[in-house]
C-alpha cells in the first residue's frame, strides 16, 4: 500500500471518511564526536552548521519513514496535515 502524505488538511480529489488517530514517527540522533567538535568551532565564528543541518535532514527522513510505517499499521490510506 502507498500512503499519501500531505501538509494540507485535505487530499485533493479524496474524501476523509474515517480518522484513525495520530501516526507518529520520532527519532533523536547524535553526530560523531569529531563532527560535534567541528560544529562547536563553527558556532564561534558564525555561519551555517552544516553537520547539524545534515543531521536534521537525516532525522526528518527517518521520522517520516517511521510515521508512514505507523500509518500503514493503522490501515491508513493517507496522512494529512503533516508538520515537522
Amino acid at each position: 500500500m502507498s500512503v499519501i502524505v500531505v501538509n494540507t488538511d485535505f487530499v485533493p480529489g479524496k474524501e476523509i471518511v474515517e480518522v484513525l488517530g495520530l501516526a507518529k514517527g520520532n527519532v533523536i540522533q547524535a553526530k560523531h564526536l569529531g563532527k560535534d567538535i567541528a560544529a562547536g568551532f563553527r558556532t564561534i565564528v558564525g555561519g551555517e552548521i552544516k553537520e547539524y543541518t545534515e543531521m536534521m535532514s537525516e532525522a526528518r527522513e527517518i521520522a517520516l519513514k517511521r510515521m508512514v510505517e505507523k500509518a500503514e499499521e493503522m490501515g491508513a490510506d493517507a496522512v494529512v496535515n503533516l508538520r515537522f
